[in-house]
């Protein structure tokens, strides 16, 4: 199958059988997370895994009591940098730079010029900044789960301020933007699973200027 067929084939699961995703998938949708586009390469935000059933547990009433919570077998925190420094900036070009075999200046240029837009804004706009590259690695996580006949359930429906304090992320100088549980459907006892996929149609979703 390609691509769009594995998009028409995924849906948002709302039931879940508690059936284990097998390693190899679960790393490979993470692999396509890792390898997202973002924003000057920052990558700035951290995708936590969590596959343990107290924790799990203590997620549900966070997310309004959600059952796919509990009855993934993984579920994936996106959680966005709370701000940029020119420490975090510094760390990612120096490693770029050393990986690429670079000269230690070759990349100062283009640092000093991104941290000086940045250091102009305020917090929440970077916050914000962040949280909408995290949602590139969040969408090709999906296709890469549909990909792999694994269910994935996107989610914004949570206390953010609850999960990030459950998680311990201010900590980490994170912040919870999005979750996606992973695992398989319960075709028996999920109320959508057969439900026809509906979407815009294209000559009102797509506006082409000649």
């Amino acid at each position: 199958m390609n691509l769009n067929d594995n998009l028409k084939w995924r849906y948002a699961t709302k039931k879940m059988n508690g059936k284990a995703v097998p390693e190899e998938k679960l790393q490979y949708i993470l692999e396509a997370a890792q390898l997202a586009p973002s924003s000057s390469g920052l990558q700035p935000y951290s995708v936590l895994v969590i596959s343990n059933k107290v924790l799990k547990e203590k997620m549900k009433p966070i997310a309004w009591d959600q059952s796919q919570l509990t009855d993934a077998s993984h579920v994936l925190v996106f959680a966005a940098w709370e701000n940029y420094t020119e420490e975090k900036i510094k760390e990612v070009f120096s490693r770029t730079i050393k990986e690429r075999g670079l000269p230690e200046t070759a990349m100062d240029a283009y640092r000093e010029r991104l941290w000086g837009m940045y250091s102009q804004m305020p917090e929440e706009w970077h916050f914000h900044h962040a949280a909408k590259q995290a949602y590139i690695a969040f969408g090709l996580a999906i296709a890469a789960a549909a990909e792999q006949k694994v269910d994935a359930t996107p989610m914004e429906g949570f206390d953010a301020a609850a999960m990030d304090e459950l998680l311990n992320l201010k900590e980490k100088g994170l912040r919870s933007v999005t979750i996606l549980p992973l695992g398989y459907r319960d075709e028996n006892n999920d109320w959508l699973v057969n439900m026809k996929k509906v979407r815009t149609p294209k000559d009102k979703f797509f506006i082409e200027l000649n």
